[in-house]
């Protein structure tokens, strides 16, 4: 197994970032020929997944969790902690930490227009983000 660890700075909520080149990179280091990486992120209002890196999706997705967690509805977690970020943790609780790709000969497996992306989803402004990556064979 071989795990790290990769730092990425984000602009604040609705920041979209192409994590493929970062998780390619680690599966090369691994050595792993055939096996599985697993990409978590570590913090409970961003999240990971695939999508195609284009514009009008990139735009799509983030309308979709707009009307799933909408901006002007009430929350609970607002209520308790003021911090007025209770749909930025429902958002990444529906898209989810982590996400697993199978390796073979060394690669990481995508689809042609699949790549791996960070979704910012705190209404704070920039954060750093430490996604752990991990290859297992």
């Amino acid at each position: 197994m071989y795990r790290s660890s990769i730092q990425i700075s984000t602009k604040g909520e609705g920041d979209i970032r192409d994590i493929t080149g970062e998780v390619r990179n680690a599966v090369r280091e691994s050595g792993i020929r055939e096996g599985m990486v697993n990409v978590f992120i570590t913090g409970s209002t961003a999240a990971v997944t695939t999508i195609e890196f284009e514009n009008g999706v990139l735009n799509d997705l983030s309308g979709a969790l707009a009307r799933i967690a909408p901006d002007d509805i009430p929350y609970a977690h607002d209520s308790r902690w003021g911090d007025g970020n209770g749909r930025s943790h429902v958002r990444a609780s529906l898209v989810g930490p982590s996400l697993s790709i199978p390796v073979g000969g060394g690669e990481v497996m995508l689809g042609t227009w699949q790549q791996i992306v960070l979704l910012e989803l705190d209404v704070r402004k920039g954060r750093t983000r430490s996604i752990v990556i991990t290859v297992m064979p």
